[in-house]
């Protein structure tokens, strides 16, 4: 299972996801998950099973197929509970 932090620039922001994504899997104490991030231009549909974007770029994430809309990439309470629903569905715990 892979999931992806997306960004516009694919830099600071979607950096920051991906390593508060990993704390959260890491407390969850969910393993066999590689976490990475992109910019939306690299970003493919088999770059991942699940990505995570901010609400501003929701439109310009639709083709990637299975996609987690964050309204806010700095609350880390909305992250944990979007990333442990992702988990539950995906039968990872």
């Amino acid at each position: 299972m892979k999931f992806a932090a997306v960004c516009g620039s694919g830099l600071g922001s979607s950096f920051m996801v991906e390593m508060n994504i990993k704390s959260i899997l890491k407390k969850l104490g969910v393993d066999g998950v590689e976490v990475t991030h992109f910019d939306m231009g690299s970003a493919t549909p088999d770059s991942a099973d699940v990505f995570f974007v901010a609400s501003d770029l929701a439109d310009s994430a639709e083709h990637l197929g299975n996609v987690v809309v964050l309204d806010s990439i700095i609350d880390m309470d909305e992250l944990e509970q979007k990333v442990e629903k992702v988990v539950e569905e995906k039968g990872l715990k």
